[in-house]
């Protein structure tokens, strides 16, 4: 198989989170080519995961797995003598070339793994939780280990920080501004929280590194000359371990001149390594807390989380050729 014109053929079709179906179709008829026993698991409006694994054995101990969906823009495949171009190169098609090239040469040599390519990672992890119903509901077989690929750069994730996001709501009665005093200003209270959030020290773990705090969105009031009414902030947290503490400090910290909401949280991870190989701390979330009835869950693939989601993604030539390596020294280990 040839990594590098898989990793540009599938950067060359646009897969952005909810249009994942022509990626899909594409990969599906090259599972099939290959001799791998493919199925997809719908999701919705005709987005689907994909599901394959070698005719000879249907129930694999280890499923390589990722996802299909990229972020906007598309941007089309280039490369020059080191590296792939393109959105979508590390993050995560070159990913799935990888993977399908491993789990092939692997069946080559007898040895029989799974492959899990789900949709909506970018955005809901959406796909990953169709996919973790269908262990459930008995559909699909239970594996043992499941190595899920993300761009770390072939280093093995000894943790994966969680996410909280936090949403600030302020309101308040308009008003003229050259008459503040008629009015209550929900932005004045929502800009006072958001300070003493900010200055409110976060918890740091010496091997897993700080929590963090991005301030992502904020929205509010009607016109310069209006005294705003409303007004809101939508608030990141990277987590390093369990939230109940946090969640705490955040809403005693906020006051009590503003609402909190906690609408999404994605826990902190230890995750299985291999004795041997580099490790990292991945400060991103990924969909193995959705995909729990897959197995026990590793981390491991090539690329740099710090090109993701950039104008210039890439992926190194060398690094995709030893990911490949990779996935077949991890699968041989686990399948023992």
């Amino acid at each position: 198989m040839d990594a590098v014109a898989l990793t540009r053929q599938l950067i060359d079709i646009e897969s952005i989170s909810g249009n994942e179906a022509p990626v899909g179709q594409f990969l599906y008829r090259e599972l099939c080519r290959l001799g791998f026993q493919t199925k997809t698991m719908p999701v919705e409006r005709g987005r689907f995961n994909l599901y394959a694994v070698s005719p000879e054995h249907a129930r694999p101990a280890v499923i390589f797995s990722t996802h299909m969906d990229t972020v906007p823009p598309f941007i089309p495949s280039s490369e020059d003598e080191t590296r792939i171009y393109g959105r979508g190169a590390c993050d995560a098609k070159g990913i799935i070339a990888a993977q399908i090239a491993a789990a092939h040469r692997l069946r080559q040599e007898g040895i029989f793994t799974g492959l899990l390519f789900v949709v909506g990672e970018e955005r809901d992890s959406l796909g990953a939780t169709v996919a973790n119903a269908q262990i459930l509901d008995k559909q699909i077989p239970a594996s043992r280990f499941l190595v899920n690929g993300e761009p770390t750069e072939n280093c093995i994730a000894l943790a994966s920080k969680g996410t909280l996001r936090v949403e600030v709501i302020a309101s308040g009665r308009m008003a003229h501004s050259a008459y503040p005093e008629l009015g209550d200003s929900a932005i004045d209270k929502l800009v006072e929280a958001l300070t003493r959030l900010l200055a409110m020290p976060l918890p740091n773990d010496p091997e897993i590194g700080p929590c963090t705090l991005n301030i992502g969105l904020i929205e509010g009031g009607r016109a310069p000359n209006v005294i705003p009414d409303s007004a809101r902030a939508d608030l990141l947290y990277r987590l390093i371990g369990p939230s109940d503490e946090l969640r705490r400090q955040i809403v005693a910290t906020a006051g009590d001149q503003v609402k909190i909401e906690f609408p999404l949280e994605i826990p902190f991870l230890r995750l299985r390594t291999i004795e041997g190989l580099p490790t990292m701390i991945a400060a991103f979330t990924t969909d193995i807390p959705q995909l729990g009835n897959w197995g026990e869950p590793l981390l491991v693939g090539p690329g740099s989380i710090h090109v993701a989601h950039t104008e210039g993604e890439y992926i190194e030539k060398q690094q995709l050729a030893e990911a490949v390596d990779l996935y077949c020294k991890v699968a041989k280990h686990l399948a023992g």
